[in-house]
């Protein structure tokens, strides 16, 4: 059951420690590189042990990684080596359906607790997951976002687009106009999102942050200044190569 050590760090801040990683879908645009995405090597690592331990040097200390194509794969492999936070991992019940249902095959283990949540495929810089960390979601949740528009890393054509005034999220969604910033993928949960997600009829992660935004509890923390890059197809996996190699 989650304690107050979920969300509070030993020196008194707010720390959220405990991150949902969204690990089922098959990802198609690499099955050439991997028999899943999850286990598709950047600079000879799988993204999901680059997801796990920029998690730990971000501070938290815990990870629920929600599995679905390959699942037996992707679990034997964390199950084989020392990992540098608590993992833990729990089926979706059905990869095939939108990814909130994979969100909310997580719920029961964080209970009302506040929560990380991300894409295994998005390759993050650790202080944008502790940036967003620290950032108190309430019942709501606070995203992630990037306003550097037309940054050459973004697929316009993948990439969520995201509308605000001042902190608050108005509208969200894929090709949508006007926008003022990007998804980064990255967003600090409360229970509300997941009560949201689960009065969905097909639950997306898109759909529940809509659905809090109508309610105004749908917040962005500016995370411009910070590297993130989805390794979705071969471009972005070389751009990934590219940076890992300078890092």
């Amino acid at each position: 059951m989650p304690t107050c050590f979920d969300k509070i760090s030993t020196n008194g801040e707010f720390l959220i420690q405990t991150a949902i990683i969204l690990a089922a879908g098959m990802g198609t645009r690499l099955r050439d590189k991997a028999p899943s995405k999850p286990l598709c090597p950047v600079a000879g690592r799988p993204l999901i042990d680059h997801a796990l331990e920029r998690l730990a040097q971000a501070g938290l200390t815990r990870a629920i990684v929600v599995t679905g194509y390959e699942a037996e794969r992707i679990e034997a492999h964390l199950a084989a080596r020392p990992q540098p936070l608590s993992v833990a991992t729990v089926r979706t019940r059905d990869w095939r359906e939108p990814n909130g249902v994979s969100a909310l095959a997580a719920a029961p283990l964080v209970a009302d607790a506040p929560a990380l949540l991300l894409m295994c495929d998005h390759l993050v810089e650790p202080a944008l997951y502790r940036r967003m960390a620290a950032s108190d979601p309430g019942t709501g949740l606070n995203l992630g976002i990037d306003r550097r528009l037309g940054h050459e890393w973004v697929d316009p054509l993948d990439v969520t687009f995201v509308a605000t005034e001042g902190d608050r999220i108005v509208a969200i969604g894929k090709e949508m106009t006007p926008h003022d910033c990007y998804d980064t993928g990255v967003f600090a949960v409360g229970s509300g999102f997941f009560a949201a997600l689960a009065a969905l009829p097909s639950p997306s992660i898109t759909e529940a942050v809509r659905a809090l935004a109508a309610d105004g509890a749908a917040r962005v923390v500016d995370c411009s200044d910070l590297k993130w890059l989805d390794v979705d197809d071969a471009k972005a996996l070389a751009w990934a190569e590219e940076w890992l190699a300078s890092a």
